[in-house]
């Protein structure tokens, strides 16, 4: 089974971690891969592709003519990838060396749509001791209440993996036209981040079934030292509660997965870690749990503009 795996950045800030990332797709185990780089709107970028890469059978590399942000980006891959399988991988990822042996797995063994795995936290800046696991999500990071029965470590049907480690067959992807471009941007008062879930509740609607997620299918995410600042997690926490206000209009059949996500915060974490700082108390698990509260606030508070918004 051959994979394609969509690679898109738009900068060379970070080059040294994006040819990581590619670097990573390349040292598979599985062997039929093909890497799909794409520069998002900068000639430098893509002549450097061209330069590192370009004579490798197994990495195409392109470009838009401009900057279209990451859905349209992801698109314009798909649209000269090759393989059975799209895979899509983000530039501050580094994937584990199974991780594509793993999903192609899911596929050989299962009638399944799309297949994911787990990403898991590469603390370039360290590990911010305020940082309940319940919201690594805010990081890109697979947390604590995630998977079937909200077990990370137990495969089964989700509504969507992240966007560093979810695959689709290719004739689903390209029957349902790919990510939605107007809603995998973070430009402008719209500033939604809703690419995956979008286009997963539309494959759920389609064809019965969201993403298999395999935990044993890893991809490491860098989380640098802006993603732990306090500031940038409340904004981003901000702009993930107007996003889900967003996919209620726009995909009104995508947002159980959020409703049983803050029952089991409410209803089971909260209560967890009041028990375990009477047993236990720590300066650790108090700010972690006043992070619960302050960051499911401000879910909350971009949720309600949202709606001032979206209607």
């Amino acid at each position: 089974m051959r994979v394609s795996v969509v690679l898109c950045t738009h900068t060379l800030d970070r080059y040294d971690d994006c040819r990581a990332a590619a670097e990573s797709v390349l040292g598979q185990r599985h062997e039929d891969v093909e890497l799909v780089l794409v520069s998002d709107g900068n000639d430098a970028l893509y002549e450097r592709f061209e330069a590192d890469f370009g004579d490798r059978d197994d990495v195409v590399c392109t470009r838009t003519d401009e900057n279209v942000g990451l859905a349209a980006a992801r698109n314009t891959g798909a649209a000269v990838a090759t393989g059975d399988v799209f895979a899509f991988f983000d530039d501050d990822a580094v994937a584990d060396r199974d991780w594509l042996a793993e999903l192609v797995s899911v596929y050989e063994r299962r009638d399944v749509p799309a297949a994911g795995g787990r990403m898991v936290p590469y603390w370039v800046a360290g590990k911010p001791a305020f940082l309940p696991e319940e919201f690594y999500w805010l990081v890109g990071v697979t947390h604590r209440g995630f998977g079937p029965d909200g077990d990370p470590d137990e495969a089964g049907e989700v509504r969507n993996t992240f966007g560093s480690n979810i695959s689709f067959r290719r004739d689903v992807y390209e029957s349902l036209g790919g990510f939605e471009k107007e809603i995998g941007g973070r430009t402008g008062e719209k500033n939604l981040q809703a690419e995956e879930p979008e286009l997963c509740a539309r494959m759920r609607s389609e064809y019965g079934h969201g993403v298999y997620y395999t935990p044993d299918a890893r991809v490491a995410h860098k989380i640098f030292d802006y993603r732990t600042d306090p500031g940038w997690l409340v904004d981003r926490a901000f702009w993930q509660g107007y996003s889900k206000r967003g996919m209620e209009v726009l995909v009104p059949e995508s947002t159980g997965d959020e409703s049983d996500f803050l029952r089991q915060l409410l209803f089971e974490s909260v209560p967890d870690r009041l028990g375990d700082l009477v047993r236990s108390p720590s300066v650790a698990g108090v700010l972690q749990l006043v992070a619960l509260f302050v960051l499911t606030g401000c879910v909350g508070a971009g949720y309600l503009y949202g709606t001032t918004v979206w209607g």
